[in-house]
């Protein structure tokens, strides 16, 4: 029951950077009339709608955003650093496993070496050695790798807390939580780093939050683009004749989704 906690709770990360936009019910009614409702990739999308409404009417405008507004007040520059470079290093050993997993192995090395260096050098990973002396991040999930193997993403779901996901990307978070060293971290560690990288994640997102209100379809934008980052994270950024169209989409997402796993770097 532990490991579950702690899976759903880093899977939270994937919501942090969809809440923010999240339309009021009234927008969200007029939006559904012009909206493509035969999105093949979006048969739930009436209740999907719904569930987008909680999360950002009462989920963030209640509990998230609040406390990260505290947190990020309360909290010193320097140390808010150091607790997300830690959070970020204990993902490391899922990101060599990922990356070997789908056959790239230089990028798996780069990523045990960053976790030997900056758990020892890097003080426990609070400071990130690594990247100072070019070793850099080759962020993976195991979402990622089912999708390699041929795996379909599914209807797209927005779920309650855990924002928008998809089957595959929801087990591939799940099979991440069982990774090394997250088995063998106390339940209270573990759900307390997945906190840190989700209030990082939302503090990046306050200054966007109007720019994604003034959008005429929040959701259909945050779907479409939700998608098109996954298909730019499993093709690493290589997508064909779609290049151009995926890379503005990615641009514009990535504003609104603060380096999805909560990376601040």
């Amino acid at each position: 029951m532990n490991k579950i906690k702690h899976a759903l709770c880093f899977s939270l990360l994937l919501s942090c950077g969809i809440l923010a936009g999240c339309a009021s019910n009234n927008s969200a009614e007029q939006a559904q009339t012009s909206a493509n409702i035969s999105d093949p990739r979006d048969p739930f999308e009436s209740v999907n709608r719904k569930l987008w409404d909680l999360n950002w009417e009462v989920i963030d405008a209640y509990f998230i955003r609040p406390i990260t507004v505290g947190y990020t007040t309360v909290t010193p520059q320097f140390a808010r650093t150091g607790l997300l470079n830690a959070a970020n290093n204990l993902e490391e050993p899922a990101n060599f496993l990922n990356n070997m997993l789908q056959g790239d192995f230089d990028e798996g090395m780069d990523s045990l070496a960053r976790f030997l260096i900056n758990s020892t050098v890097g003080l426990l990973g609070t400071v990130d050695v690594a990247s100072k002396i070019g070793v850099e991040r080759q962020r993976e999930n195991f979402g990622e790798v089912l999708a390699v193997w041929g795996v379909e993403t599914g209807p797209f779901l927005m779920l309650p807390v855990l924002g928008p996901s998809d089957p595959r990307s929801f087990t591939g978070r799940v099979a991440d939580g069982y990774y090394y060293p997250m088995t063998v971290l106390s339940s209270n560690f573990s759900i307390a780093s997945a906190v840190v990288s989700l209030l990082e994640a939302r503090a990046a997102l306050i200054e966007q939050e109007q720019q994604l209100e003034q959008s005429f379809d929040q959701y259909s934008f945050v779907k479409n683009a939700y998608f098109q980052n996954l298909k730019f994270r499993v093709t690493d950024g290589k997508v064909g004749e779609d290049a151009v169209d995926v890379e503005q989409e990615q641009e514009d997402f990535e504003d609104f989704e603060a380096l999805l796993e909560g990376d601040t770097e």
